[in-house]
C-alpha cells in the first residue's frame, strides 16, 4: 500500500458553523488551519439560528439563575461543571463576538446597549440577538474574516469519509492523525494529515423526516468518531423544536421561540390557547414540554397543524423583531400581523453526541469535538433554548487553549485512500431508497413519543438497512450520498440503542411504557466494541 500525504496542517477542522470558524479564527495566529466544509461556508445550522445567544449580561439576571434554568430545562443530567464552566464563560463569548464587530440588535434603553429577549425556560431577559437571524449575522461577520486570514486554508466541497487511526494503520499508539475526505469537484480522496483534529459537523436532524435543519446535518462527525472507538452520550436525547412552520413550500423554515418569547400563543384551530392546558408556564414551558403538547393536541384532534399568533402585536414591532420571519410567511401568503402561523414540530437539536471533556477532548488523542456533534453535560436531557450558540464559542476557546499548550506534531506518512477493488456505483437509486426508508420509520417510530415496540421495530430496520449501506460501501466508489447515508445509518443505530436503555422518561426522550422519572438521573454511555 503507497504511503502518502496529500496535504498536512497542524490543524484541521471539519465543519464550518459557529464552533469551526471561531475555533479556526483563535488559533489561526498561531497554527496553520485547514477548515474543511462539505457545502459551503454558509451551510451549516449555525447561519439557520434565529433567536439569539444566552448569556448573563443584564445586571438583574444572575450567573446562578442562568446555571438553575438549565438544570431545570436539563431534567436533572446536566452536568454541573460543564454548567457552570459555559454559564460563566458566557459573557467574555458574547464580548469576543462583539469585538469581533457581530452586528447585535442595539437597545438604547436597556443597560448593557443591546435588545436582550426572553425564550422558554429563561426566568429573565438574557438572549442577545440579531433581529431573528443571529446566526446569520454571526456567520457572515466570522466568514469574512476567516476568508482573509492567510493562515486558514478553506476547502470548500470537501466531505470527510473517516478519521485515521494511528494503531489502524500500523502506527505506534492510539490516536487521530488525520482524515480522509472526498474532493466532490475532483471526485477525488484526499488523505490528509493532522496535528491536532477537530469535529464541528453539527448534528444529525436529517435522520428525520422533518427537521428544522439543513440538509448537511447528517451526523458525520459522530458516526466518524464511533467508528474511530469515541464513546458516545446520551443520544436519545432529539429535540424537537415546537414549531417549525407548516407550509408545502417551506421546506425546514423554523419560527423562532423568540415569537412565543415576546407573546406569541398557541391555538387550536377554533382559537383555542391550549398550552396553560399542559403547563403553568405556558408557552414559555422548556421546548420538550411544548413539542410534546403539540403533538398530543394534534393526534388527539386529528390535526395537520396548530397555529401561532402574534397577530395581536404591533405591525411595527414585529417589523423590528422578525423581519426574516414576517417576509418569509408573507411570500407564502401568511400576514403575522393579521393572522396566526400554522407550526408543527420538527427535529431540531442532537442534544447527545461525541462524549468530550471540558477541554473538548474526546478518547482518542489528538482529536476533539465542539459544538453540537458533542455531548459536553450542558444540555442533560433537553437543551435550553440559545445555549448552544454559546457552547460552541466557549468550547472553541477551551479547545484553542488546550492546543495552544500541546505540542504540535505532525504525523508521519500516511496510507493513500484503496479504491482497488472498488467499481462505480450501478444504480445510484439504492441510496436514495435507504435514504428515504430510514427518515421515515425514524420519525414513525423513534419521535417525540416512544414505545419499546416502535423502537424495536426501529432497530430492526436499522439492521437490515445497516448490511445493505455497508455492503454497498464496500463495493463501490464514494460519494457524498453514500457517505451521508452510512452516517445516518450509525447516528440513527445509536439513537435506538440509546432510547432502549433508558428505563424511564426524562427531557425529551419520553416512553409510554416507561412514564415515569427514575430517582436519579443517569448519563447513557456506548462504547464501541474493540475492532
Amino acid at each position: 500500500m503507497p504511503f502518502y500525504t496529500v496535504e498536512a496542517f497542524n490543524v484541521v477542522i471539519i465543519g464550518s458553523g459557529l464552533a469551526g470558524q471561531s475555533l479556526a479564527l483563535r488559533l489561526a495566529d498561531q497554527h496553520q488551519v485547514a477548515l474543511i466544509t462539505k457545502r459551503t461556508l454558509t451551510d451549516c445550522a449555525s447561519a439557520w439560528a434565529q433567536g439569539g445567544i444566552a448569556a448573563v449580561l443584564d445586571p438583574s439576571d444572575s450567573i446562578d439563575a442562568h446555571i438553575a434554568d438549565t438544570h431545570e430545562a436539563g431534567a436533572g443530567l446536566c452536568d454541573p461543571k460543564a454548567t457552570a464552566h459555559v454559564v460563566n464563560h458566557g459573557p467574555k463569548a458574547i464580548q469576543w463576538l462583539i469585538d469581533r464587530g457581530v452586528p447585535f440588535t442595539r437597545d438604547p434603553v436597556s443597560p448593557v446597549g443591546y435588545h436582550l429577549t426572553r425564550e422558554g425556560g429563561h426566568s429573565h431577559r438574557r438572549i442577545i440577538h440579531a433581529a431573528d437571524a443571529t446566526g446569520a449575522a454571526v456567520q457572515a461577520t466570522l466568514m469574512e474574516q476567516v476568508i482573509a486570514h492567510p493562515n486558514i486554508t478553506v476547502l470548500e466541497n470537501h466531505i470527510a469519509i473517516d478519521l485515521i487511526v494511528s494503531d489502524k494503520i500500523g502506527h505506534p499508539g492510539k490516536g487521530c492523525v488525520g482524515v480522509y475526505v472526498l474532493d466532490k469537484a475532483k471526485d477525488q480522496v484526499k488523505t490528509i494529515g493532522a496535528a491536532h483534529t477537530i469535529l464541528a459537523t453539527g448534528g444529525a436532524g436529517k435522520v428525520y423526516v422533518y427537521t428544522t435543519n439543513p440538509d448537511t446535518a447528517t451526523g458525520d462527525g459522530i458516526a466518524m468518531a464511533w467508528r474511530a472507538g469515541c464513546q458516545v452520550r446520551n443520544m436519545e436525547f432529539i429535540q424537537f423544536h415546537p414549531t417549525c412552520l407548516y407550509h408545502p413550500q417551506a421546506k425546514s423554515f423554523l419560527i423562532s421561540e423568540a415569537v412565543r418569547g415576546e407573546g406569541g400563543v398557541l391555538r387550536l384551530p377554533d382559537g383555542h390557547r391550549f398550552m396553560p392546558d399542559h403547563d403553568p408556564r405556558a408557552e414559555l414551558a422548556p421546548r420538550d414540554i411544548v413539542a410534546r403538547a403539540i403533538d398530543f393536541e394534534m393526534k388527539k384532534g386529528g390535526l395537520d397543524c396548530v397555529f401561532l399568533d402574534i397577530s395581536h402585536k404591533d405591525a411595527n414591532f414585529l417589523q423590528a423583531h422578525f423581519p426574516t420571519i414576517l417576509a418569509r410567511c408573507l411570500e407564502l401568503g401568511i400576514d403575522i400581523t393579521e393572522h396566526p402561523i400554522p407550526v408543527v414540530p420538527a427535529a431540531h437539536y442532537t442534544c447527545g453526541g461525541i462524549a468530550t471533556d471540558l477541554h473538548g477532548r474526546t478518547g482518542l488523542t489528538g482529536l476533539y469535538a465542539v459544538g453540537e456533534s458533542t455531548c459536553t453535560g450542558l444540555h442533560g436531557a433537553n437543551r435550553l433554548a440559545s445555549n448552544s450558540l454559546l457552547e460552541c464559542v466557549v468550547f472553541s476557546e477551551a479547545i484553542a487553549e488546550h492546543i495552544a499548550q500541546t505540542k504540535s506534531v505532525l504525523p508521519a506518512a500516511l496510507p493513500a485512500w484503496d479504491e482497488s477493488r472498488v467499481t462505480d456505483a450501478d444504480e445510484e437509486v439504492v441510496i436514495a431508497h435507504n435514504w428515504e426508508e430510514l427518515r421515515r420509520f425514524m420519525w414513525d417510530y423513534v419521535g417525540i413519543v416512544r414505545t419499546n415496540k416502535r423502537l424495536q421495530r426501529a432497530q430492526h430496520r436499522i439492521r437490515l438497512l445497516a448490511r445493505e449501506i455497508e455492503e454497498f460501501y464496500a463495493n463501490f466508489r464514494v460519494s457524498n450520498d453514500l457517505i451521508e447515508l452510512r452516517n445516518l445509518v450509525v447516528t440513527a443505530d445509536l439513537i435506538v440503542r440509546s432510547a432502549l436503555r433508558r428505563k424511564e422518561s426524562r427531557g425529551l426522550h419520553y416512553s409510554r411504557d416507561y412514564p415515569q422519572s427514575s430517582a436519579r438521573a443517569r448519563n447513557t454511555t456506548l462504547t464501541p466494541r474493540s475492532r
